[in-house]
């Protein structure tokens, strides 16, 4: 008797193979992440120690607190590019949250074992990305320099435009005027434009035998004719004694990082300025007290990670299922289905609820919202670590939705897995709002092929319930978090919190896909595209050139859509195992304690 096929109440469960195949590929990615640590390779590394001088990823674990989790954001980036100039491994630049005497900082830190810290394309938009989360989360600033400046190779892909090397330093300015506290620590070569970046800071140190100057001796030369030592142009002495351009000279690396330590022990306890929470003349008491409250809770964990030097606030608490699960419950295989309210238990807490013998049994601390309306998107309120959270997330079974009827009552309806309806989209949008109500952040957990497309799902206004989803998504005040766990195609990205509509932070499995549609369909309207393309020019495409033409198209697609070409352009900022999901959402909530909950949430107009 042949299996039953999957009903909209019994999800067929993931294969073996389809879990070995996810930890496999778990284990390949973290095959590859070893080699991008090593930057520029062993001999770089070598060269660096020989100028008396730590890597960048040196420098950042001795920055830290012992034993902290430092997340390190865009390793990917650039992988795969720029192979004509011999790769930039994570673009040369080591990027983070880490903490400091327990409270959460940005890190930038340019390796320069990779073209001596020079500044590619994919450079620059990771320092933005980087400085663009710590403006969103009120993050305080940490830069470690060591840098050539700009790659000259690319020049004009580096140095002009709104999201290149100029806009670093933009923000730098932005965010000193916006109270958010910067520091810079020059610990080898920093010329040209990029010495503006340290200048622009509030506080900065510089390590002897570095060098600060918008031109080097030998350009000095050629320019003007002047003969010019390092030390003379640019040295730590001249510019601690004589220029007055930084405030501290350090020996090495170490003291310097030492006094790094020391420094942002002294910065006030409390979250830097900021306009009062109460400013707006809209909040009501109890969205007053709601934010209190928040805060009171982030400064408590803040406190506790200082005085425990722990890697995770809440280290002793557990996910409502064992996280190991999640390779045995999701599939991403065609044809199989799963249940995404399981791999939220393996996201959220546990809580106690009584049972049938009148004592307490644990559950997962999670809430659903409007459970049996719009299946296709399952939302409700948890807690994560003690954080209260949203969470958005793709259903990935049939489901069935019930249908207006006559005197007969209601019919049914089904619903295609990791379809997003116009009732889903409905009851997201007004889920959205309330999160926003709250002033608690929202996790986004993808794995969508997009919006339901057909006579019926127009008639029923899909493109309305759409754009109200994406309306009240795209205003949010409150963090947006996403995962990206199978895939992420067309307007269902962009209404699930793409990369276009301000994220705080985004993850994603080694399972993730990212494209317009997936590689199938893609593949088909493009080969019927080239194939017309080409009879126009005479040529006679048999069925042994339609396989040629299918094939390279599809290997190509299939390409593009893997999330590590997403992470090298830097539109994912974090690729992680989806058993550690639980602990990466937890480093994002608590990096999320200075956020500024006084801007009124608005969305314009709504479709209704």
């Amino acid at each position: 008797m042949p299996p039953a096929a999957p009903t909209p109440s019994s999800p067929a469960p993931a294969s073996a193979a389809a879990n070995n195949s996810l930890r496999e590929l778990v284990a390949q990615y973290a095959k590859i992440e070893v080699e991008l640590r090593l930057g520029g390779g062993a001999k770089a590394i070598e060269r660096q120690h020989e100028k008396g001088r730590l890597t960048a990823r040196e420098r950042v674990k001795l920055l830290v607190d012992e034993d902290a989790t430092f997340q390190e954001l865009a390793l990917w980036s650039a992988y795969g590019m720029y192979k004509e100039h011999g790769g930039a491994p994570a673009a040369g630049v080591v990027t983070g949250i880490g903490e400091i005497h327990g409270r959460p900082h940005m890190i930038i830190a340019n390796d320069a074992t990779v073209k001596a810290g020079a500044f590619f394309p994919m450079t620059c938009k990771k320092i933005i990305r980087a400085q663009t989360i710590a403006m969103m989360a009120r993050l305080p600033l940490i830069y470690l320099v060591d840098s050539a400046g700009v790659f000259l190779p690319m020049q004009e892909d580096v140095f002009p435009d709104t999201d290149d090397f100029g806009r670093i330093f933009r923000n730098n300015a932005v965010i000193s005027a916006e109270g958010i506290p910067q520091i810079a620590a020059i610990m080898g070569y920093c010329v040209a434009g990029g010495g503006y970046l340290p200048v622009l800071c509030d506080t900065l140190l510089m390590t002897e035998g570095s060098g600060l100057y918008l031109a080097g001796p030998a350009l000095v030369k050629a320019a003007i004719g002047q003969v010019v030592t390092d030390e003379e142009l640019g040295g730590a002495a001249m510019h601690a004694a004589v220029s007055g351009t930084i405030d501290f000279k350090e020996k090495d690396d170490p003291s310097c990082l030492r006094r790094l330590r020391d420094l942002v022990e002294k910065y006030n306890d409390g979250p830097p300025a900021v306009s009062p929470f109460w400013k707006s003349d809209t909040w009501t008491e109890e969205d007053k007290q709601l934010v209190t409250e928040h805060i009171a809770r982030l400064r408590e964990r803040a406190v506790s990670a200082a005085s425990a030097r722990a890697g995770s606030v809440f280290a002793a608490s557990t996910a409502a299922r064992n996280p190991e699960d999640l390779y045995s419950l999701f599939t991403d295989k065609a044809g199989l289905q799963y249940e995404v309210r399981d791999l939220i238990n393996c996201i959220v807490d546990n809580r106690a609820v009584p049972n049938t013998d009148g004592h307490k049994s644990l559950a997962p601390d999670f809430d659903e919202y409007k459970a049996d309306f719009g299946q296709s998107i399952v939302c409700g309120y948890a807690r994560i670590d003690g954080h209260a959270v949203g969470i958005v997330a793709n259903q990935k079974k049939l489901v069935q939705r019930s249908m207006p009827g006559g005197s007969a009552g209601p019919t049914k309806a089904v619903q295609m897995p990791g379809v997003i309806y116009d009732d889903s989209a409905d009851k997201s949008a007004r889920f959205i709002m309330d999160c926003n109500q709250r002033k608690i952040p929202i996790i986004f957990l993808h794995d969508t092929t997009g919006f339901m497309v057909g006579r019926d799902s127009e008639q029923t206004g899909i493109i309305r319930a759409g754009a109200k989803m994406v309306n009240a998504m795209a205003n949010c005040v409150v963090p947006k978090i996403v995962v990206i766990t199978g895939g992420s195609y067309g307007a269902g990205n962009y209404a699930m919190c793409g990369r276009a509509f301000d994220q705080f932070l985004s993850f994603a499995w080694p399972s993730a896909k990212c494209a317009v549609m997936g590689a199938n369909q893609a593949t088909g309207v493009l080969t019927t595209i080239e194939e017309a393309s080409r009879k126009r020019k005479g040529e006679k495409i048999d069925e042994e050139a339609h396989k040629a033409i299918y094939a390279a198209i599809h290997a190509g697609y299939t390409e593009q859509a893997d999330i590590r070409h997403a992470a090298a352009r830097g539109w994912v900022d974090r690729i992680i195992e989806p058993h550690r999901t639980r602990e990466e959402l937890i480093a994002a909530l608590n990096a999320t304690s200075n956020w500024d909950y006084s801007r009124a949430f608005k969305t314009g107009v709504l479709q209704t």
